[in-house]
């Protein structure tokens, strides 16, 4: 597990960004965290560091925003309103994930048993002005992404 003390909105989004890169459009990641914790933040700078300019904001009531891009295709989900999660087959959930697909999941909580393996799971604590990021890899290729985080870091 790897942890990160932040400590504005342009710290997130700039961790954010460095996962992008690792990323190369491809992957699951789980966010959790209490609303207003930064999840849609984090979510912003992934789709900033790949090029998306426009307003990145919570799909709540859609549950799911898709951005596509040249090589990749990424789906920022927001499962906080879902009632049930079986309702996520009505939207063809198992579509969603794939080779060159990139699937950001905050509340994946709400889905448990309806979603695939997630590589990373990123946990947001909120500590005063402070946000707490502890990221844990869950596969193989989560675990060569955390590596490469740290190394990143370390170098920064």
């Amino acid at each position: 597990m790897i942890k990160f003390e932040l400590s504005s909105e342009q710290e997130m989004l700039a961790l954010g960004a460095k996962l992008a890169h690792l990323l190369h459009g491809e992957g699951v990641l789980h966010l959790s965290g209490d609303l207003g914790s930064g999840k849609t933040t984090f979510c912003r700078g992934v789709l900033r560091a790949m090029g998306y300019s426009g307003a990145v904001k919570s799909p709540t009531f859609t549950l799911v925003e898709p951005y596509q891009f040249s090589e990749t295709e990424v789906y920022h989900f927001d499962l906080y309103r879902l009632g049930d999660p079986g309702e996520l087959e009505y939207i063809g959930i198992d579509e969603y994930f794939g080779a060159n697909k990139l699937c950001l999941i905050e509340w994946p909580e709400k889905a448990q048993g309806y979603l695939p393996q997630h590589d990373l799971e990123i946990a947001i604590d909120v500590l005063g002005e402070k946000r707490i990021i502890d990221i844990r890899a869950n596969s193989q290729c989560g675990e060569k992404i955390c590596t490469q985080l740290i190394e990143v870091d370390e170098s920064a």
